[in-house]
């Protein structure tokens, strides 16, 4: 701050909302007369149990570095700091005299617990504290059913939110932000030790560009390419049909009323349904947020209590190691693991193939599937990652039922038919004639002939392995 200014200050914690755009944190500071002071506090442990992964943190490190050279170049700063959240914040307001602490809000609820603790505290000791919605369209407590009661199903949910639908204002960032050099500096980016030391993540930025300006990216690109047949090519994971904006809309690199007002305008004749069917996905996104508020055991337990009595596999560690490094056999699965581990991301359809092999095929329980996941997506999201599995494995709120059992074989005829995918990431698969990409078995000399290290068979019969599951099913069923 300059020599005989005397603006107060305020503290913006930066979480999950890495921009600048449309950020009401920050705006409400500017707003209120402070000059902010840009902090972000790395406290991994206070996610509870759902501490976050190693591909989120690798993500994370390149966006807190885009977003520190955004403040810069409009004459501010991001400081850094290690936890705890709490006494972090106090210790800043006491070495800077900011009188204020904004942030905008996360839902997970771990976070939302610690969240509502610092507020109390900190207005308790005289400081302004206030929170804002920076990540959805609708904060989960803003919906509710006839009965008063959270939503469980899907559709009657989405027709509740295109009700009341109306989309935030978009503001843009200033273009210049005053800055202070009161309190401590805090401590360098590459001290938070986010970066993976042996750079397995290299592969990952070739596919991606974390950051505000990266997200803008992938919706330019979005708008001018897979929007145009989005619902009918969505499903295709050899084609880019997808917006690829999930890991930036999970780090809050942009809004999701930015995005659907962008795709509004975009709105022709022509192009109506592709919209309405993304805005669509938009609206699954906030209803797995809606489910985890309300329900925010779910992460670790089944939505649908009769699965506690299910018969789940005995784990072998071997097998499980199998379908995390795409060995298993399949063709289609091990595309999608093979895709996860080189880029920290999968196309939602082999998703869904991957989880109801490991979850009905091999009938181990999700949780598994859930921690891998976790642990390697860039766009893992607590809410999204338990809605997902869960309604795969038919656990949970509107799920698939149990005994419909994804075969992987036909998925992959009907959504690779030219088996693209599967060649592109199991390569040594390629020289086989394309009927044999999706189930080489079939032929096992020609399989022996192009590609002897893969496994000449699945790990488990893809009839007996259907099988089990619906008698499991069949006998909790009662």
């Amino acid at each position: 701050m300059s020599a005989g200014e005397s603006n107060a200050l305020a503290l913006v914690w930066f979480r999950n909302d890495l921009r600048l755009d449309d950020n009401p944190a920050l705006q409400a500071a500017l707003d209120n007369g402070y000059v902010p002071i840009p902090v972000y506090i790395h406290a991994p442990d206070e996610g509870g149990d759902w501490a976050p992964g190693a591909a989120s943190d690798a993500w994370r490190h390149r966006s807190l570095a885009a977003l520190d050279a955004a403040l810069r170049e409009r004459g501010s700063h991001l400081r850094h700091f290690f936890g705890p959240s709490l006494a972090t914040l106090q210790s800043l307001i006491a070495t800077t005299g900011a009188e204020a602490v904004f942030w905008n809000r996360r839902y997970e609820p771990a976070c939302e617990r610690r969240d509502a603790n610092i507020k109390t505290t900190l207005r308790q000791q005289g400081v302004r504290v206030e929170s804002f919605n920076a990540a959805l369209l609708f904060e989960p407590w803003t919906v509710r059913n006839k009965q008063g009661l959270p939503f469980k199903v899907f559709t009657p949910y989405w027709k509740t939110l295109l009700a009341q639908w109306q989309l935030g204002l978009c503001i843009d960032a200033p273009k210049h932000l005053p800055d202070s050099d009161e309190g401590p500096a805090g401590v360098p980016l590459a001290a938070l030790k986010l970066a993976p030391k042996l750079g397995w993540d290299r592969t990952f930025w070739d596919e991606w560009t974390p950051g505000e300006a990266g997200a803008y990216a992938a919706l330019d690109a979005f708008v001018d390419g897979a929007l145009r047949g989005y619902r009918d090519q969505r499903d295709r994971p050899d084609r880019i049909g997808t917006s690829r904006l999930s890991p930036h809309l999970h780090f809050g690199e942009i809004a999701p009323w930015r995005v659907a007002s962008v795709l509004e305008r975009e709105r022709t004749a022509g192009n109506g349904a592709d919209i309405d069917a993304f805005l669509r996905e938009l609206g699954w996104r906030e209803f797995a947020h809606h489910l985890l508020h309300h329900f925010p055991e779910t992460p670790d337990r089944n939505f649908d209590e009769r699965f506690n009595d299910f018969a789940w596999s005995k784990l072998s560690q071997a097998q499980l190691a199998d379908w995390q490094q795409g060995r298993t056999g399949v063709p289609i699965v091990d595309a999608g693991m093979r895709e996860l581990w080189h880029t920290g991301w999968m196309h939602n359809r082999v998703r869904m193939i991957v989880a109801s092999f490991l979850t009905k095929h091999l009938r181990y329980h999700w949780r598994h599937g859930a921690r891998w996941f976790w642990d390697t997506l860039v766009d893992a999201d607590l809410a999204n990652n338990t809605l997902g599995w869960q309604w795969v494995a038919g656990t949970g709120a509107d799920a698939a039922p149990y005994f419909r059992v994804f075969n992987p074989v036909l998925q992959a005829t009907k959504f690779d038919p030219d088996g693209r995918y599967i060649a592109r990431w199991v390569p040594e698969l390629a020289g086989l004639p394309v009927p044999l990409r999706f189930s080489p078995w079939q032929d096992p000399q020609a399989l022996r002939r192009v590609a002897p290290d893969y496994p000449p068979q699945p790990l488990v019969d893809m009839g007996a392995g259907r099988d089990s599951a619906l008698a499991a099913y069949r006998k909790l069923r009662g």
